[in-house]
């Protein structure tokens, strides 16, 4: 579990005292990026919209250890005043509006920061040639729905709605950069990632936390029968991390990072249950509208290419992130 001893000092050599940007640092992923980047005695820049005071970011002091700037991805001068000011060497592009929910509701907002956002992102590396690479953070949703068996990279992307259509956009035009101009841009792809921090909680594992310690009834928008990859969030930073110390042998590629916990939503609750011997009381509204009913990446691309897999599962992990919401909820309580 984790990094290896050598795995991370190789990295230090390569990376210290880079100039490194993450967008949306201050969201789930983004925070535990930032953690392990941040050991790796890099200079961490990270845009952000909006503070949540006990976050994962906060709640680990990385408000202290990095440069947070409050900008828009949309702002294309907003950016390419961050990339120059701080002659930043790599780019981790992870702002999005990333809720298939709310881009049902309001597509103009998600194509503007998912779309508009990413080819600002890739200008500013086209315009200021020190950034040796850029890491889009995309989703399975890019690939639209699927006939059977796992995604793989050579799959078409054919997003139908709002937010599937976003990623594939984002995708194709992160290729195009790279074909077009030599861009030294890789993309990841991942399905449902969970851990400590993620504070959506209208995605499934955050609401079964908060069910379970509030003591209230999770609403389940499918039909209880969708099926997803659950991948633990420090997987994909090591994912991230890979890439960002092989870019060479990434630049130009999209990787599935997938997972060995594909499981319908029933399923999930069921194994959660098992786990932390709690019982979770659920209602099936079965409200969705242009989901996806079953999602599952072939991560074989990226194991045979840089060695990585999933190292941990629901079942061996989710104690530990149970023990987090917990937390978080006694601090909230204490401030009601």
């Amino acid at each position: 579990m984790g990094f290896t001893q050598s795995a991370v000092e190789d990295m230090e050599i390569k990376l210290k005292n880079k100039n490194i940007l993450v967008t949306g640092g201050t969201g789930f992923i983004g925070s535990h990026l930032i953690e392990e980047l941040i050991k790796n005695q890099v200079n961490v820049y990270t845009t952000f919209q909006e503070v949540i005071p006990y976050s994962y970011f906060f709640s680990q002091n990385l408000d202290k250890k990095t440069v947070m700037i409050d900008a828009d991805v949309s702002d294309f001068d907003k950016m390419f005043d961050i990339v120059t000011k701080f002659k930043i060497d790599y780019v981790f592009h992870l702002a999005a509006q990333s809720l298939v929910e709310v881009a049902y509701h309001n597509p103009k907002k998600t194509f503007s920061s998912n779309i508009l956002g990413t080819i600002n992102i890739l200008e500013c590396a086209r315009l200021y040639p020190k950034i040796k690479g850029v890491i889009i953070a995309s989703s399975d949703k890019a690939y639209g729905k699927l006939n059977g068996g796992q995604y793989k990279e050579s799959d078409p992307l054919r997003g139908d709605h709002p937010y599937e259509v976003s990623k594939s956009c984002a995708d194709l035009i992160a290729h195009s950069y790279y074909k077009t101009y030599g861009l030294p841009v890789v993309t990841t792809r991942f399905g449902n990632v969970y851990g400590e921090g993620d504070l959506n909680f209208c995605r499934l594992i955050p609401g079964i936390m908060r069910a379970i310690i509030r003591d209230e009834t999770l609403e389940i928008r499918s039909n209880g029968k969708y099926v997803r990859d659950y991948l633990y969030v420090k997987d994909v930073v090591n994912g991230y991390l890979l890439i960002l110390k092989n870019l060479d042998n990434a630049v130009g590629e999209a990787f599935n990072f997938g997972s060995k916990d594909n499981l319908s939503v029933i399923d999930l609750i069921s194994l959660v249950e098992d786990v932390l011997n709690k019982k979770i009381k659920y209602k099936i509204l079965n409200t969705a509208k242009n989901e996806i009913p079953y999602q599952s990446l072939d991560f074989s691309k990226i194991k045979n290419r840089l060695s990585w897999k999933p190292n941990h599962s629901i079942s061996r992990i989710i104690k530990l992130v149970y023990k987090w919401y917990q937390q978080y909820f006694t601090e909230l309580q204490k401030f009601a």
